[in-house]
């Protein structure tokens, strides 16, 4: 269901001279031994952009994911684009979660940086209904602006396509407003490696690819790829000190 999506952001993606990362071995496709499901990763650097990765899981009527995050380079403390979209069409329904993900929640950077989510937000009331966070703290990475729907797919199909490519061409809007400052690279650093910790522990999706692809195949492609900031030195050693 989501391949428009996806083929729309590659082509934003190419536009802006992206070129295509590697991947950790074994993790770029899976098939799934244990019922019927295929997942296809890539990832991507483009000028001011350090990373933008997207995930496709195709289970056909059960459940179709697009996932994708882009992380800005260290010298931008702007937001994270995040998009998480999830079909199940044995049951017709529809889950669309879209934010500007702000590294910090002080009023003067959400007004900076939001001001367009805010706007878009505005013209999609199916959108704006909001709903508690199940298993994020909404106030840690979420926007209070964030672009949230859950209902039938022939409701939510049409305005999800067109709140989709806004949402990318004010993404892309407000990143080329702004002007590099080498001096917040270690905060943007710390901060950026504080969401992945975080979301690596959080992710629901964890779960899902358990069911589809086995625990190892699952902890791999959280910690390597979705969130591969959890897994380095630092953020194993904080881990454990935490109990965790």
């Amino acid at each position: 269901m989501f391949e428009a999506f996806l083929e729309r952001l590659a082509a934003d993606v190419a536009a802006r001279g992206g070129t295509a990362l590697t991947l950790p071995q074994g993790l770029d496709a899976a098939d799934s031994s244990r019922k019927q499901g295929r997942i296809r990763s890539q990832a991507w650097q483009l000028p001011g952009i350090a990373r933008l990765r997207a995930t496709r899981l195709d289970a056909g009527a059960a459940v179709q994911v697009l996932n994708a995050v882009a992380y800005p380079d260290h010298d931008r403390e702007q937001p994270l684009l995040g998009i998480d979209l999830l079909s199940f069409g044995t049951r017709d329904k529809l889950v669309a979660v879209m934010d500007f993900q702000p590294l910090k929640q002080e009023p003067a950077y959400l007004e900076h940086y939001l001001a367009p989510l805010r706007r878009l937000q505005g013209s999609y009331p199916a959108f704006a209904a909001g709903e508690e966070m199940r298993s994020y703290d909404a106030n840690r990475y979420f926007s209070p602006w964030l672009l949230f729907a859950r209902g039938t797919i022939s409701t939510l199909q049409d305005p999800l396509a067109a709140a989709f490519g806004q949402l990318l061409d004010a993404y892309w809007a407000m990143h080329d407003a702004q002007i590099p400052n080498p001096a917040l690279r270690a905060e943007v650093a710390a901060l950026q490696l504080d969401y992945d910790i975080y979301s690596a522990e959080k992710d629901p999706a964890h779960g899902l690819f358990c069911s589809y692809f086995g625990k190892e195949w699952a902890d791999r492609f959280v910690h390597e790829f979705l969130f591969p900031g959890s897994a380095t030195p630092v953020a194993v050693a904080a881990n454990k000190g935490a109990g965790r």
